[in-house]
């Protein structure tokens, strides 16, 4: 699914330069849920841009889903984002003036599907995340966590090789995050790959593999061996806690 080899990522700044990826080798198969931790500056970001196509290593080789994107261009780097990844970010990045429906729709608009199919498919990945009733909501009407649990159905609609996840939880409470990890848990589960980029060793130990980055190294590369269970923690910890219903 995703080899990367011998990556090197180097930033020239005038007389400067900065190197944030220092010979990173690795794969991932498909199937996989993998994190990616490390403390700030220790390169996970810049790792993300190269892994999501949104960068391009200095040196080194990257492949996914038997595409070398090493060396492309930026049109056809825009080309393998739109048909072979989908993004989760922190902030959301949704349309705040267009419902949540249109919202997940917009990759297809991009990737040109007709737009009898786009609606039944927005549909399909809203249902697939538990927000099929608030279609026609536009996100300042909804919850941080339903935003991006819309977020997420936006990042399936295309039917990626891959889910890249960018701090998917930094913006939410307790519970929120625990319900958007639930969310990728069981569409790992269904198959969906799935790289998840965070700074917090709890959020990282849902995923079943952690890479743990540290001045541009990879330093450890570690399968998890009890991952938590998200469903799980939610009716321990939370349903204890909820109101009866009035």
């Amino acid at each position: 699914m995703l080899r990367a080899t011998d990556l090197f990522k180097v930033y020239n700044t005038g007389k400067i330069s900065l190197t944030a990826l220092r010979g990173v080798s690795f794969h991932i198969e498909a199937g996989s849920f993998v994190a990616v931790m490390g403390p700030s500056g220790s390169g996970k970001s810049t790792l993300m841009n190269i892994l999501g196509c949104l960068d391009i290593p200095s040196s080194g080789q990257y492949v996914l889903d038997s595409l070398d994107v090493s060396r492309m261009a930026e049109n056809e780097l825009a080309r393998v984002r739109n048909q072979k990844i989908g993004f989760v970010f922190q902030t959301f990045n949704l349309l705040p003036r267009i419902s949540c429906l249109r919202n997940v729709e917009l990759p297809m608009v991009y990737a040109g599907v007709a737009e009898r199919d786009r609606k039944q498919r927005a549909m399909e990945a809203l249902e697939r995340v538990g927000l099929l009733n608030w279609a026609g909501h536009r996100p300042p009407e909804i919850s941080g966590g339903q935003r991006q649990r819309v977020a997420i159905a936006r990042a399936l609609v295309n039917n990626p090789a891959i889910i890249m996840a960018d701090e998917p939880t930094g913006n939410l409470d307790t519970r929120s995050g625990e319900e958007v990890m639930a969310i990728f848990q069981e569409l790992n589960g269904q198959g969906v790959t799935i790289v998840l980029v965070t700074h917090e060793s709890e959020i990282a130990h849902h995923a079943r593999r952690i890479l743990y980055f540290r001045d541009g190294w990879l330093k450890d590369d570690q399968p998890v061996d009890n991952p938590i269970n998200a469903r799980e923690r939610i009716l321990k910890e939370f349903s204890a806690t909820e109101e009866e219903p009035v």
